[in-house]
């Protein structure tokens, strides 16, 4: 079997946007299951994905009021066919996240954070996969609003980064 999924994080709804992006609401509908990555901001967000998901995993970020701490755990963890993803919202700083995460996750097969906006799709040397989907509402300094859209398929992964550019000025 096949599951289809969508990642994102940093909606940062409604300070960043007043709504998520009519694309990634269709990729969640569409979606097996629905990850989000922590600063969500808004409970009312939290709410809509919950509901319009099949399946939903979902962490808690810095910008997340104490509203979220009975709603949405710091970390998670997770199985999807025969991968272990474990979701958190922080990593640290770039260089070295690698070799700190696959010492912090051993257990898992794929990693999956937030916090920069900036996407991320790297392998440590002990084959842990780490992906950051950036974000759909706050693109900072990246040139396009983005999530991730993929499936696992047994023990095979296949991730597509999605981008949005912003609208014409």
């Amino acid at each position: 079997m096949t599951t289809s999924f969508v990642l994102l994080s940093d909606t940062h709804l409604p300070k960043r946007a007043k709504d998520l992006p009519a694309a990634l609401w269709t990729d969640i509908d569409a979606a097996d299951l629905v990850v989000h990555a922590g600063d969500w901001v808004d409970l009312a967000t939290l709410n809509a994905v919950q509901q319009r998901s099949q399946r939903f995993a979902g962490v808690r970020g810095n910008n997340d009021g104490p509203e979220f701490d009975d709603r949405l755990p710091l970390v998670t963890r997770f199985a999807v066919e025969d991968l272990r993803f474990a979701l958190v919202h922080e990593t640290g700083a770039a260089t070295g996240r690698e070799r700190r995460m696959a010492a912090d996750y051993p257990d898992v097969d794929v990693l999956v954070f937030g916090h920069s906006h900036i996407p991320w799709d790297t392998v440590a040397p002990s084959g842990l996969r780490l992906l950051n989907p950036g974000s759909p509402t706050d693109r900072r300094r990246q040139p396009d609003f983005t999530w991730m859209r993929g499936t696992v398929d047994g023990a095979d992964l296949s991730v597509e980064l999605v981008r949005l550019p912003p609208p014409a000025r």
